[in-house]
């Protein structure tokens, strides 16, 4: 990390002196010492042990004065700054040839001794967990709405888990992680411990419990904020363009002791979506403490059957890969709700006869046996799915995909030709039958129609888990005869819910403080009915 070197010297130098010419007091003394070791540390033309051990003699010094009244404040500072530059140096410098390992750095005629603790079961990462580091503060967060911070010892970073190949359900840039970076010493013996602060707000630096720097919002603002809208139009219209995006992304390192919580978007949208909803949730401790966040990508113009087939693999291949996790809790937004609806029930073939008999059995007669099309439409409910949450969703279609409006995007959306090429030439009766059109896929537009037979079926369908509905009303306070401009009051009430909540805005409601408090309200609700499991020693 580069950052001017005389800035924190200065700031050192008037809060310790008060800005005058008398000799400053012992205690002050040494810690306009730390500072001006931190100063030299930040030089980039010297060895990177020489930086390092600098970096220890700088947050040594000021550890010891971090107890001052007269100079506390400023000691925090010099040991904030020290611990940042010594562990973003020591995971970056020589491809990672320092990180992890204990080493012996001399400074003058100093010699200290650094060790990195290992992951424990009370909040401390693995330090292999992560393939780099950066510091929170130098990340713009333009695109988080607010700043969600804790003031304390040590250093906030962002830590960021990228190993090549990359791991399944990790996003291209890595899966992100708050971090919290402090030292302790014992004389020349210092121990440097990366804190999980969403377990471990607080930890023992210098002799006394403190209260850690931390940052939660810069896991979420590592990652690059390209145009939500630009992107989720391409993703409707240019379906092929995107198939290769399609899946399951964590935004966290897999904890087996946290719920997973997988967030589905709608209709020309995409995950990053997201982004403040998750960042106001994590603002309860709670919730960061026993959540982790995952969310479900795809191109929004596919049939809503075949991307509700391809999250239910997703989702099978995480728990696959993770037998030890718990259920999860699904949060689907529009279209995305369906998406969700779709892993929390189960379709056979006896329920596609409330379209009528003669009609489903002249559909299946034509479908083959395990066949892509058989898969998007006879499914049973995923067993890890514990709780909904559905958000503006169209239950029974909304009738804007039925206008004019639909009927100009259904027209717009290419799908990509070896689905629609695979489906329609080996069962474009059966498509026929249910469409009136053998030469054209649905797309997600005729997915979202009121007269679509899936959302027929579905709608016949229990759901056996507990689940949820937000339903926008515009501000307008007329429901049952409401609208969030998209969806009706109609489409989005469903009969055996939990729970109803009105919230006022339009079908783009997720970021909205009503929104957010009740999926708080949900996520706290469902902690109280969930078994806490067993702790494990460390994270894998």
């Amino acid at each position: 990390m580069k950052r001017p070197p005389s800035i924190v010297f200065l700031c050192a130098a008037c809060v310790l002196t008060a800005c005058v010419n008398t000799p400053p007091p012992p205690d002050q003394a040494e810690s306009l010492a730390a500072a001006a070791y931190l100063q030299q540390a930040d030089t980039t033309s010297i060895p990177a042990e020489q930086r390092a051990a600098l970096y220890l003699q700088a947050a040594a010094e000021a550890a010891a004065q971090l107890g001052s009244r007269s100079s506390g404040a400023a000691a925090r500072l010099v040991y904030n700054q020290a611990t940042t530059g010594l562990t973003v140096l020591l995971c970056g410098a020589e491809r990672g040839r320092l990180w992890n390992r204990p080493l012996t750095l001399t400074s003058g005629s100093i010699s200290y001794r650094l060790r990195f603790a290992q992951a424990t079961c009370d909040g401390v990462w693995d330090p292999n967990e992560f393939t780099a580091v950066t510091p929170a503060a130098t990340l713009l967060e333009k695109s988080i709405y607010r700043r969600d911070r804790q003031d304390g010892i040590g250093s906030a970073l962002v830590g960021i888990h990228k190993p090549q190949p990359l791991e399944p359900f990790s996003p291209l840039i890595g899966v992100t992680a708050s971090v919290t970076a402090v030292l302790d010493f014992k004389g020349h013996d210092a121990t440097l411990t990366l804190l999980d602060p969403t377990a471990k707000p607080k930890t023992r630096v210098a002799g006394a419990n403190r209260l850690i720097d931390a940052d939660f919002s810069a896991p979420l603002a590592y990652y690059p904020n390209p145009s939500e809208y630009w992107n989720g139009i391409m993703g409707a219209l240019h379906v092929n363009s995107y198939m290769g995006t399609t899946g399951l992304y964590a935004l966290q390192p897999y904890d087996p002791q946290r719920i997973p919580v997988v967030f589905v978007h709608g209709l020309i949208s995409t995950a990053r979506m997201w982004r403040n909803v998750i960042n106001e949730l994590e603002f309860d401790p709670l919730l960061r403490q026993h959540y982790q966040f995952l969310v479900f990508a795809y191109p929004t113009g596919n049939p809503p059957a075949y991307s509700a087939l391809r999250l239910r693999e997703e989702l099978a291949r995480f728990y696959h890969l993770h037998p030890g996790a718990r259920p999860c809790v699904l949060v689907g937004h529009s279209m995305g709700g369906i998406l969700s609806r779709m892993q929390v029930t189960t379709v056979d073939r006896q329920a596609w006869n409330v379209i009528g008999k003669n009609k489903a059995a002249g559909f299946f007669a034509n479908v083959p046996k395990d066949s892509l099309m058989e898969r998007t439409t006879i499914f049973q409910a995923n067993p890890h799915v514990s709780r909904a949450v559905f958000i503006c969703t169209p239950h029974r279609g909304s009738d804007m995909a039925s206008g004019r409006l639909g009927e100009l995007a259904r027209r717009l959306i290419f799908l990509p030709a070896e689905l629609t090429n695979t489906l329609t030439s080996s069962i474009g009766k059966s498509i026929a039958i249910l469409t009136g059109d053998a030469k054209r896929m649905p797309n997600s537009v005729d997915g979202l129609s009121p007269s679509n037979p899936t959302l027929k079926v579905l709608d016949a369908c229990p759901i056996k888990i507990p689940y949820h509905s937000l339903i926008g009303d515009r501000g307008k306070g007329d429901s049952p005869n409401s609208s969030d401009g998209v969806v009706a009051y109609w489409s989005s009430h469903l009969k055996g819910a939990s729970s109803e909540c009105i919230v006022p805005g339009p079908h783009g409601a997720c970021e909205l403080p009503s929104t957010i408090a009740e999926v708080r309200r949900i996520l706290r609700l469902h902690l109280k009915s969930t078994p806490h499991p067993v702790p494990v020693i460390s994270r894998p």
